[in-house]
């Protein structure tokens, strides 16, 4: 008897185990979507890789050069950068834009334009590259919303 009811709960257990994992990942149709705020997210990115390519430009002329400084800011510029591209490609391009949408090609073809020039943000120290980031982020919210959201 106590050999069954163990083997049940190691049973219950094992399936409400299997179905959490199955269903606890970010692409679950749940309908909670703020574009927006992503939006306003990707420009907080930029302004953060805008200010570590500042502090590594200013720490690169020192003398001594502070290395541990250096380091950590070069980090992070880089993760931004790739918080910004997992943002562009993982809720907008995966969850968001749809081939049936109006000017699809267009949308798709900007956010590919802003994974580049996020992926040139971490090449580089040039800010040229922010500020095209910010350009292309402008393109797509008006073809995404039909206006500037910020």
């Amino acid at each position: 008897m106590r050999r069954s009811i163990a083997f049940m709960a190691l049973v219950v257990f094992s399936a409400a185990f299997h179905c959490s994992v199955a269903f606890a990942h970010c692409e679950v149709p749940c309908g909670i979507y703020d574009d927006v705020l992503r939006v306003k997210l990707i420009a907080e990115h930029a302004d953060t890789i805008e200010k570590s390519m500042k502090q590594i430009e200013t720490l690169r002329k020192e003398s001594p050069v502070n290395f541990n400084q250096l380091v950590r800011w070069i980090s992070n510029k880089e993760e931004h950068a790739s918080q910004l591209q997992h943002i562009v490609s993982q809720y907008f391009m995966t969850q968001r834009i749809k081939p049936d949408q109006e000017k699809y090609l267009e949308k798709l073809a900007v956010l590919h334009k802003i994974l580049l020039a996020a992926m040139k943000c971490k090449q580089t120290t040039e800010l040229s590259h922010v500020n095209a980031l910010r350009a292309l982020l402008k393109e797509f919210e008006v073809l995404y919303f039909g206006h500037s959201v910020q």
